[in-house]
C-alpha cells in the first residue's frame, strides 16, 4: 500500500521552520507598531512572550538547517585570529 502522506524531507522541514520563524518575527513587528508611547506591564509581558516564541522558532529553524546539511560554524567574525 502506498503512503498517501510521505514524510517530509529535511528541506521541507527547514522551509516550515523558516516560515514559523518569519511568522513569529512578524508578530513582534506588529506588536511594536501598535505599542503605546508608555508601555504598561501587560505590554512588557506580551513583548517577552513574543520574543520567547521568536527565539524558540529561530532555534528550531537552526536545528532544521543543521539536519538539512546547512551547518554554519559561526557567524561571528574572527577577532584578529
Amino acid at each position: 500500500m502506498t503512503d498517501l502522506y510521505p514524510p517530509a524531507d529535511d528541506r521541507e522541514l527547514l522551509r516550515q521552520a523558516a516560515a514559523a520563524h518569519t511568522a513569529a518575527t512578524r508578530e513582534v513587528e506588529a506588536f511594536l507598531r501598535r505599542l503605546p508611547t508608555v508601555p504598561d506591564p501587560a505590554d512588557v509581558t506580551e513583548y517577552a512572550n513574543l520574543l520567547t516564541r521568536e527565539d524558540q522558532t529561530r532555534s528550531e529553524r537552526d536545528a532544521a538547517a543543521d539536519a538539512a546539511g546547512l551547518t554554519i560554524a559561526s557567524l561571528e567574525p574572527d577577532q584578529g585570529q
